[in-house]
């Protein structure tokens, strides 16, 4: 198929445009610098908030991933509705036959916090021009470069005792970046996904304090966390800017939504896209390798 990738240079984006290629597809990269772009695909120029220039990007196009959102701004749900409403007219327009959507899991039945209600509102916002779309929900994903990632890994690297809120207990269910990557590409291949949401996860569901203990272990390093009933998501947002480089507002989006449990309800994606998906330890160690591999090469 030809396909354009909304989100290219982005954490999955850029892994995600050489294994459309490699499975055979023509990957158009959508980006709003083609000049400066060096990833898998042609580039071709794109902004989410221009709808112009979203219909000649998409011109030709049989399928589209949508990749994009904007955790880093504190008006993110707004700019996010926007966006997602500018690429439905747009894809619709060009005659796009599908659109495929990396979302947030979350049950709906719970309160979402504002970054997981606002991709749901995508997921919706992005089918009401007709086009149909499949919709992946992950939790976190583990990877070099991503950013729930990161902020695990540096808490542990940089904190051998942490005073932590309650969040910590939360039960999530992480994936690694690359059987995100394998389900993203499988489900272009199957009708029977369009026009549908699944959830995808790892093998296993785990507190965030397992998941930072369990880095802990892998790296050799001593970890003592301490939850406390005090830390407000603000304040933890603060907490988290000082001792790791994930900026303020990302990481208030972030904490606000580890208070909801993100794990696996519904695992029919499973008999779509026939795989055994990585355990965490080895996904880690993965983003670990690849983490080193990058400053090898830097």
């Amino acid at each position: 198929m030809r396909v354009l990738v909304a989100g290219a240079s982005g954490f999955v984006g850029s892994r995600l445009c050489p294994a459309l290629e490699e499975a055979g597809h023509d990957v158009l990269a959508m980006t709003r610098r083609p000049d400066s772009y060096e990833g898998a695909g042609k580039p071709v120029p794109g902004d989410v908030a221009d709808v112009g220039s979203l219909r000649d990007a998409l011109k030709g196009a049989d399928a589209a991933y949508y990749l994009v959102h904007s955790l880093d701004s504190s008006d993110f749900k707004r700019r996010d509705s926007e966006a997602a409403r500018a690429f439905a007219r747009a894809a619709a327009d060009a005659g796009v036959g599908r659109i495929v959507y990396l979302g947030g899991l979350g049950d709906d039945d719970d309160s979402l916090s504002e970054h997981l209600a606002s991709r749901r509102e995508v997921e919706k916002l992005l089918g009401e021009t007709g086009v149909p779309v499949t919709t992946l929900r992950a939790g976190i994903v583990i990877g070099h470069g991503g950013t729930s990632w990161e902020l695990t890994r540096q808490l542990v690297e940089h904190l051998p005792a942490m005073i932590t809120p309650r969040w910590v207990g939360t039960r999530t269910q992480p994936i690694a970046i690359a059987d995100v990557v394998r389900y993203l590409v499988g489900v272009l291949d199957h009708a029977e996904a369009e026009g549908r949401a699944f959830d995808i996860g790892g093998p296993e569901v785990l507190a965030y304090r397992e998941m930072l203990q369990r880095v802990a272990a892998i790296e050799g390093r001593p970890l003592v966390i301490v939850p406390v009933p005090l830390l407000s998501p603000r304040l933890s947002s603060y907490w988290l800017s000082l001792v790791t480089d994930i900026d303020v507002q990302t990481g208030r989006s972030l904490i606000d939504s580890m208070t909801n449990e993100v794990v696996v309800r519904d695992d029919s994606i499973r008999r779509i896209v026939e795989f055994e998906p990585m355990d965490y330890d080895e996904a880690v160690v993965q983003a670990l390798k690849e983490r080193a591999k990058s400053r090898r090469d830097a």
